[in-house]
């Protein structure tokens, strides 16, 4: 490579690298975000914390993926020339991920990663930290012993959809004879077609078998010794090297930006996962508070009043926690068409709470207060109504999306279980009830 094209192929990379920069950054500093569901997030946030700190230093992580023993560790130790990872011969030795500095000439900034592997009996969190470190890795070796079982295909053919540079490496090859070997390359290659680029199928031998080796002397008499096969993990170092000098910083950027899109889809969902509970909280909370405001209040008028500036605070409420903030005029009109449609749909059972509201001006004692419960229900289900409406309002942008605003309350009504939730409602309102009305001991 000329000095002029090796200079702009750094450069390419030094600008992939400042927009995956922006990228991360722009995620993390998102300020739409309220503290509440981003304590939810906190650690998909660690992981683009992570991801921007490797950036920054200009490192680049090389991850190893495979079935249990066919020697991840033994392979990474090979590389680095030193026994850093452990290696056993109990299955799932490697329990989390491991990392360490490769030290080769020319390779500053290189890591590799350990992980354990994807076939281990009752490791299905182990598996999901394997495919994690391999999304979050800027190249992946993945090691296989011998033929691509159908568990091992299927797990390539998944971390080969990450877009990830991948070598696949054929280790133990010091158990095949060189007939041998070429017989596997071959059905290798046609297993991987589309996979994996033919010169990114690799032979190593990282921890080879000893070897008996058996002397006869002139007179016949045998001498059996034992001797220690080299390793052979050449040609994997010289593919790296090539890999490293030619593409390192690009495969950094370009990973770093597959992974902030990646995140940042998986941030979407989980964020609005997240806002979905906090919002679900919020709006229990405000059921709760008008349920028992209008339960305990025997003014018809002032009834409505409350429950009025208790669904209006609500909304404002949830508008902050998806991000974007309402009015208390913006909340008002849109609580108005909510109640407009929940009218037409509803309004046998809408003119009964009406009517319950009037009976308590004329009653007392007891009736008073079972009318109070029953009535409080009834404001605590509207309220579910109002919250989950809007709720489903602010996640598509404040917009009703394409079925409008009547279907989309006659989809929230239908949804609800009114019976079951004003029973609910009742019983927790009348605990409330009880509660305060025990004497406070002094």
């Amino acid at each position: 490579m000329s000095n002029n094209s090796h200079t702009t192929v750094m450069n390419k990379g030094d600008s992939n690298i400042d927009l995956a920069k922006e990228s991360l950054t722009a995620l993390l500093d998102d300020r739409r975000v309220p503290d509440s569901v981003r304590n939810v997030l906190q650690e998909d946030y660690q992981q683009l914390r992570i991801m921007l700190d490797k950036l920054e230093n200009g490192h680049l992580h090389i991850a190893v993926f495979g079935r249990v023993s066919v020697g991840k560790s033994s392979v990474l130790n090979a590389l680095l020339g030193k026994d850093a990872f452990s290696v056993s011969i109990l299955h799932g030795e490697t329990k989390t991920e491991g990392i360490e500095e490769w030290q080769e000439v020319d390779a500053g900034g290189v890591y590799l990663i350990d992980t354990p592997g994807i076939n281990e009996i009752d490791g299905e969190e182990r598996e999901r930290l394997a495919h994690e470190v391999a999304n979050r890795s800027d190249l992946l070796l993945f090691v296989v012993d011998s033929d691509l079982t159908d568990v091992e295909l299927s797990a390539l053919k998944t971390v080969a959809a990450t877009n990830r540079p991948i070598i696949l490496v054929v280790n133990k090859s010091d158990q095949y004879n060189e007939k041998e070997v070429l017989q596997l390359r071959t059905i290798i290659r046609k297993r991987v077609t589309g996979l994996i680029a033919p010169e990114n199928i690799v032979f190593t031998a990282a921890s080879p078998s000893q070897q008996t080796v058996i002397m006869v002397d002139d007179e016949g008499n045998e001498t059996e010794t034992i001797r220690q096969r080299p390793v052979d993990i050449i040609n994997l170092k010289s593919r790296l090297w090539d890999i490293i000098e030619a593409e390192g910083k690009t495969l950094s950027a370009l990973n770093a930006s597959l992974f902030a899109g990646s995140l940042s889809e998986q941030l979407g969902e989980k964020l609005l996962s997240a806002r979905k509970q906090v919002g679900e909280d919020t709006i229990h909370m405000y059921c709760i508070g008008k349920g028992i405001a209008v339960a305990l209040n025997p003014v018809p008028v002032a009834d409505l009043l409350a429950a009025a500036a208790i669904d209006v605070s609500m909304v404002i409420h949830l508008s902050r926690i998806y991000g974007l903030p309402m009015s208390k005029s913006e909340a008002g009109e849109l609580i108005k068409t909510i109640a407009a449609q929940m009218l037409v749909l509803y309004a046998t059972f809408w003119a009964i709470h009406l009517a319950s509201s009037a009976l308590k001006i004329g009653t007392v004692g007891f009736s008073t207060i079972v009318t109070g419960v029953a009535q409080g229900a009834v404001a605590w289900y509207s309220t579910l109504v109002v919250g989950r409406v809007a709720e489903d309002y602010l996640a598509k942008g404040k917009s009703w999306g394409e079925t409008g605003p009547k279907l989309t309350v006659q989809n929230i009504l239908d949804s609800l279980d009114r019976d079951s939730i004003m029973s609910e409602a009742k019983e927790e309102i009348v605990a409330y009830l009880k509660t305060s009305k025990k004497p406070k001991k002094s």
